[in-house]
């Protein structure tokens, strides 16, 4: 039995969204152009990643002339959220508690940053009602 595919995106596949996000509709001779320095990748490569991105979802192409140019589906938002429920999914069992409390355990945590998370978690904390 074959492995179930991944939604998720792979390293290889996030640099090529990012770009897409940036730059919006591209060929894949622009994707491989704009790849950053230190970081690029052969045509047949990019071009079989932006078609494992099409076939999860992620792009969707045009022809224009010979050309598909690709543009992405899903905001760098949505996907951003969509990683963090994986990852709080497979690692966290669904418990945003646990997932905070990891991130707080972090010694790389700035104070600055801390104080940020209080703020923003003040913030969200939906109001009580007084008692009368």
């Amino acid at each position: 039995m074959p492995p179930k595919k991944s939604n998720t995106l792979t390293e290889a596949e996030l640099r090529l969204m990012k770009i897409l996000w940036r730059r919006g509709d591209s060929a894949v001779t622009d994707l491989v152009a704009a790849m950053p320095e230190g970081e690029t990748l052969a045509y047949n490569s990019v071009l079989t990643t932006i078609r494992i991105l099409e076939q999860k979802g992620y792009v969707e192409h045009r022809q224009e002339g010979r050309a598909f140019v690709y543009r992405p589906t899903i905001a760098e938002q949505e996907a951003s959220r969509s990683e963090v429920r994986h990852v709080l999914n497979r690692f966290f069992g669904n418990s945003r508690e646990l997932l905070l409390l990891s991130l707080l355990d972090d010694e790389d945590l700035s104070q600055d940053e801390l104080q940020r998370l209080k703020e923003t978690i003040r913030s969200a904390a939906p109001e009580t009602p007084r008692e009368v």
